[in-house]
């Protein structure tokens, strides 16, 4: 592996966890999109779980080759998962998408952007306990966002409370980090798979 390719742009897969009609997920992401568009390292995948078909009764064992979404997991060299918290958890949509998954996971750094009244904590930290199984790393830093919904102007559109854009740059500057020194381990990793 060259320094180049240590030092390069990395592909990071934003997920959209919610699949709820209305959604308040949808202003949300539009705000990510703004801002990671603005980093110069970054080339972003955003996946919106509402647009994917990944039923339950057709999940697999060690994951499901019929996924709809594998290759692009697969080619991303981290995630940020934008998760709300429901019932002081993240929702099924997401624990779904993460089962039918495995070793697109693999060796590659998680961030969460978190939503709700506490500001999805609760969910994120949950998450923080599921990604290690799939060896993944989830990163320390992550975005709350307690009561996103005070934060949209009339035209709908989310304008972010103080600290919110330094934390999704500390947050991306440790997936950055993250991303880069596993990747000698993906390659490995995926080198040996049969």
């Amino acid at each position: 592996m060259t320094a180049d390719n240590l030092n390069g742009r990395l592909r990071i897969a934003v997920v959209i966890g919610s699949v709820r009609k209305p959604r308040l997920a949808d202003p949300l992401a539009a705000w990510l999109e703004r801002e990671l568009a603005a980093l110069d390292w970054v080339d972003v995948d955003m996946i919106d779980l509402a647009a994917v078909s990944l039923p339950m009764h057709e999940l697999q064992p060690r994951g499901a080759a019929a996924s709809p979404i594998a290759g692009r997991l697969a080619e991303a060299d981290g995630f940020v998962v934008l998760t709300p918290e429901y019932n002081h958890s993240f929702p099924a949509s997401v624990k779904n998408m993460i089962d039918w998954h495995l070793v697109e996971w693999a060796y590659k750094p998680v961030g969460f952007v978190g939503y709700g009244g506490s500001g999805g904590i609760r969910a994120v930290e949950q998450l923080r306990a599921v990604f290690p199984e799939l060896r993944a790393t989830t990163v320390r830093e992550s975005v709350l966002l307690p009561m996103a919904w005070k934060h949209l102007d009339t035209a709908g559109r989310f304008t972010p409370p103080p600290g919110a854009v330094e934390a999704l740059h500390a947050m991306m500057s440790e997936l950055a980090t993250w991303a880069r020194a596993l990747r000698p381990a993906r390659v490995a990793d995926l080198a040996g798979r049969p």
